[in-house]
């Protein structure tokens, strides 16, 4: 009998349950409930998942809990990025796995792989004097999850550094304007330097598992703030056309959304254009097991339009990428 699965990644854009905010929660999990039912996953990726404060008590996902609550999803296996001492979720845009296999290992890596390099910003005010290191904000996460009694997948979630320009020290008149075109230049570089460093960081660790496990069933998503062709999904990807050593064929990723006809190939909307920075990309064990690929992106706005804002619309500015997968029962 075959064994079909389903992997979905959805960032749900800053959910959090924050005192008089518009929308509220409720508002937003009247319509954003519907769209995690429709993925039907087996395993299923989120981020941008804040966390909630009360009396006493950790910092946990109450709002994530109140989302999945009645839903299937509620009693799946769960991990999420953690503080370094474990106490606790980050205040923000946390990482989490829901998971109907059961997960047998799992970590959070940041530099573990890929120490932070250093520079020193050339356009500062007053000039800086010494070199800085660059890190990234959030960690990878990985999950070893047992899908039979004979395979495991490597899973590896991911949200690489936003599009939007670091801080220079000066450069700034506040939190949105710039005082040269240098300075955002500068800082846009900056993240740039995060977001590939972040996609290095992911190879090191693809090749890590490969030379473990030559034929390994690896599953990297998530938003990656990159479209496909730009440096940091290449570089994740690892193409014999890139790399121009046809040996490496073997370690090669390939993108679900080629399976998906390029006029729905998006999972964002700005500036009356739809683009593509959530991803899904496995490894060729497991292209043989691959059936379709879907972005529910029916009802997607344009967030950068003048009434694109939140309270207009309570989802997500992303949509759901999710895939679909048959392997012969083990």
């Amino acid at each position: 009998m075959a064994l079909p699965f389903r992997i979905a990644t959805f960032n749900l854009e800053n959910f959090d349950d924050k005192p008089g905010q518009k929308p509220t929660l409720d508002e937003r999990i009247a319509l954003m409930r519907d769209q995690l039912l429709r993925l039907r996953a087996d395993i299923l990726c989120f981020q941008e998942v804040n966390g909630q404060e009360r009396t006493d008590q950790p910092r946990q996902l109450l709002a994530l809990d109140q989302l999945v609550s009645g839903t299937a999803y509620a009693g799946f296996f769960r991990i999420s990025t953690m503080l370094a001492d474990g106490s606790q979720v980050f205040d923000e845009r946390n990482l989490v796995i829901f998971s109907r296999f059961p997960i047998q290992e799992s970590h959070h890596l940041k530099h573990d792989y890929a120490p932070a390099p250093r520079y020193r910003p050339v356009s500062s005010i007053p000039p800086e004097t010494m070199d800085q290191e660059i890190t990234w904000e959030r960690p990878i996460q990985y999950a070893k999850l047992q899908l039979s009694s004979t395979r495991t997948l490597h899973l590896i979630h991911l949200h690489l550094k936003s599009r939007l320009a670091s801080n220079i020290r000066g450069q700034k008149l506040d939190s949105y304007r710039w005082k040269s075109a240098s300075g955002w230049a500068e800082g846009y570089f900056v993240s740039s330097m995060k977001r590939v460093g972040q996609a290095l960081e992911t190879r090191l660790l693809i090749d890590s598992i490969f030379d473990q496990e030559a034929e390994a069933l690896i599953v990297v998503c998530g938003d990656f703030n990159a479209e496909p062709g730009e440096v940091p999904v290449e570089a994740i990807c690892g193409a014999v056309e890139n790399t121009g050593n046809g040996t490496l064929a073997g370690r090669v990723l390939v993108p679900c959304e080629q399976s998906i006809p390029e006029s729905s190939r998006y999972s964002l909307y700005h500036r009356g254009q739809g683009r593509l920075l959530d991803h899904m990309l496995i490894s060729r064990k497991l292209l043989g097991a691959f059936r379709h690929a879907e972005i529910h992106n029916e009802l997607l706005h344009d967030e950068s339009s003048a009434g694109g804002s939140d309270r207009n619309f309570p989802e997500s500015d992303h949509a759901p990428f999710v895939a679909e997968f048959e392997w012969p029962s083990s």
